[in-house]
């Protein structure tokens, strides 16, 4: 009997914590949210697609969720985290525009009892990050020099290097990666830097301080804006000579940036050929890669990332403990994390990687064989 009585309250138990994990992310008392996300801008592509990644995945579970913008602005930001906070949050997705400037809505958040999950860029500066829940940002830079270390020959190979936003950790890490393997190649000779006199006089240092990798991206960096990537191509080339053209190699940081930096490549008539970096597979930069325009992309299965974000929330809201390999240093403390790994897609693996594994249609390109 006593056996009997064991084995149905652990039977209730195991039922019990289902339905709480089942439910956790659903509206928790009366019309308050248990989860809001706050991504940092509807105009890059990049984050619409995470946008319906996460309504999906909550959709298709069954789950309730606010998903917020802050459209490049860290006072938005921080309201946003606030009006979260106001619905009774108990846990926020937060991916910072700027990762220092977002210390403050993460620790208001903390303030308030709320856990704080940083999503694919890290908030640096503060303890109030409870989580990060990232891509192995670093091998996203090494997949993509790789890519131009592998499609390179001889030596006195031009090399463009671009970056992403000196705000942004993420640009930081992907310089690294990009960093670890090109600067071999560089002290070498295979290739010679074109646009940057800060990487030049580094190139014989195989490891950068953050100070060093910063004087670089200063000079280096997109902002993350089709703009700013196209127009500081634009002005590389017309500094260059016509020995600083030909066949050319370009460290781009992500798909958007590819397209901008390609297009005013391609449109330089001494320009022979390129090679240019992306991630992320945007639909446009997978078009521009099936036409020749873009060489290769860095997938980063948004699906992973939202899945991995989910079962961490889903972890804190029932009392637990999200698993974590890895620690990431902000500044203040180790963060936890689980990084996710990625994969690099060029014409050879766009049906294999991409179609097939049901991330976009066929149909959603032309030409693609």
């Amino acid at each position: 009997m006593k056996k009997n009585l064991m084995v149905l309250f652990s039977i209730l138990m195991i039922a019990s914590l289902t339905l709480t994990a089942c439910d956790a992310l659903k509206v928790s008392s009366g019309s308050q949210l248990a989860v809001g996300i706050v991504l940092p801008t509807k105009n890059e592509p990049r984050w619409v697609q995470d946008e319906t990644r996460f309504k999906e995945a909550l959709t298709a579970a069954g789950y309730e969720v606010e998903i917020l913008f802050s459209q490049g602005d860290s006072a938005k930001e921080k309201a946003n985290v606030e009006s979260l906070i106001a619905k009774g949050v108990k846990v926020i997705i937060l991916t910072p525009h700027d990762g220092a400037a977002a210390g403050a809505a993460a620790e208001a958040a903390h303030a308030a009892g709320v856990k704080v999950i940083s999503y694919d860029r890290l908030i640096r500066d503060t303890d109030a990050v409870d989580f990060y829940v990232t891509f192995d940002s670093i091998s996203v830079g090494t997949a993509q020099a790789q890519y131009l270390v592998d499609n390179a020959t001889g030596t006195g190979n031009p090399l463009y290097l671009y970056a992403g936003a000196s705000s942004d950790n993420n640009a930081f890490l992907f310089f690294e990666g990009a960093w670890n393997v090109l600067q071999p190649k560089i002290a070498d000779g295979t290739f010679v830097i074109k646009n940057s006199s800060e990487a030049s006089a580094l190139q014989n240092k195989a490891v950068l301080t953050r100070d060093e990798q910063a004087a670089i991206i200063g000079q280096i960096s997109t902002n993350w804006d089709f703009d700013t990537a196209k127009n500081l191509a634009q002005a590389n080339l017309t500094a260059a000579s016509a020995a600083d053209k030909g066949n050319v190699f370009i460290l781009a940081p992500n798909d958007g940036s590819a397209r901008a930096v390609a297009d005013a490549f391609a449109a330089d008539e001494e320009i022979t050929s390129y090679f240019v970096t992306g991630q992320d597979v945007e639909k446009a930069s997978i078009q521009y890669i099936i036409d020749g325009k873009q060489s290769m992309t860095v997938f980063k299965d948004v699906r992973t990332l939202v899945d991995d974000a989910i079962s961490t929330s889903i972890a804190y809201l029932i009392g637990g403990t999200p698993e974590s390999t890895h620690t990431y240093n902000n500044g203040r403390i180790e963060v936890p994390a689980n990084p996710t790994t990625v994969i690099t897609v060029d014409r050879n693996n766009i049906q294999s990687v991409l179609i097939d594994s049901g991330y976009y249609l066929a149909t959603d390109f032309t030409g693609l064989k």
